[in-house]
């Protein structure tokens, strides 16, 4: 049997939750004799194709949104936006409990908590004591899971510079041009330490010309950037990029407690909200920004989301992040 695995693409703890998920279950589960892998990405629009969905052997989704999808064997997320309609959430629940109470068909196969960092972190928590798995070999892999997903770095300095190995594969996993290279790099991630990871040839020869784009594009973020209000604003549609450092504003105005950024892609335009992780702020004054994102059909984190346009529809974006930046200023 084969086990098709639904992951976010072009996210570092997207890949480490489909490499856990794949070593959870060749340990637990046993049933699949190979894997597969399939990046998903916020974009307009319906996010699920059902003839994506294999129809033999085992679907999985990690670390992105619910499908209803009967075909859906397993899925793990953290976002508090893990549900895209009401119908989805309540779906969702009843497969989690029966009528009775006691435990639904779906209880020990679906999973959602948005209390943890990482989805990885999630996995292997219920992977540990649900299923008697031993991940401390997983140790360093949940660690920097949580400390890139959860942005728990010591400093803006630390992760704009990145100087650890799992901040270099994060951007090369980010900066990705197409799904097959993420897809290379996940059934590493659980096999051997992020530096071995790092140091294979593949990785090696994409990572010199992303360090020189990396602070091409803090000086082009240095440029265009402004904090007003306590928010921190910048638009780089006209320099269509893949991806940058979400960091570097609160590297360039530490004094910013949010960020609403413009960019294009080849695939959407992207109105970028985020709170600075270094802010003085208690957390009881800080504005949930999943909550302002989903207004507009996005979604993400308590401190940090994002809401994705279709790539001719820049003014529709620019129109959303200027209603999201008079919403934030003075609030900051």
């Amino acid at each position: 049997m084969n086990c098709r695995v639904f992951y976010h693409d072009k996210c570092f703890d997207g890949a480490c939750s489909a490499s856990l998920f794949t070593r959870f279950h060749r340990e637990c589960i046993g049933t699949a004799l190979s894997f597969d892998y399939h990046g998903l990405v916020h974009r307009a629009g319906a996010l699920y194709d059902e003839s994506w969905f294999a129809t033999e052997g085992e679907n999985a989704i990690v670390d992105f949104k619910y499908s209803p999808s009967p075909r859906v064997s397993w899925w793990f997320d953290h976002h508090l936006s893990a549900f895209l309609l009401p119908e989805d959430e309540a779906n969702f629940y009843r497969g989690q409990t029966n009528p009775d109470g006691t435990p639904g068909p779906l209880a020990r196969r679906q999973f959602f908590d948005p209390n943890y960092t990482s989805c990885a972190s999630w996995i292997a928590h219920i992977a540990s004591t649900k299923f008697g798995m031993d991940i401390s070999p997983l140790a360093e892999l949940i660690h920097w899971a949580d400390i890139v997903d959860g942005a728990k770095y010591e400093s803006a300095q630390a992760a704009v510079e990145m100087a650890a190995p799992a901040m270099k594969l994060t951007m090369v996993i980010e900066s990705a041009q197409e799904s097959a290279l993420v897809q290379r790099i996940i059934p590493l991630l659980t096999a051997m330490p992020l530096q071995q990871v790092l140091d294979q040839p593949f990785v090696q020869e994409l990572l010199g010309p992303l360090m020189e784009r990396h602070w091409a594009g803090l000086e082009l973020i240095r440029q265009r950037a402004q904090c007003e209000g306590g928010v921190i604003t910048f638009d780089i549609t006209d320099q269509p990029t893949e991806g940058y450092n979400k960091f570097i504003p609160y590297y360039l105005h530490p004094e910013g407690t949010y960020n609403v950024g413009l960019s294009k892609s080849s695939f959407r335009t992207k109105v970028s909200v985020g709170t600075n992780p270094w802010t003085p702020k208690p957390a009881s004054e800080l504005v949930n920004l999943a909550a302002i994102c989903e207004r507009y059909g996005g979604g993400g984190h308590a401190r940090v989301g994002a809401i994705s346009f279709p790539v001719e529809k820049e003014e529709e974006a620019r129109e959303a992040a200027a209603e999201i930046v008079a919403e934030l200023r003075g609030r900051g």
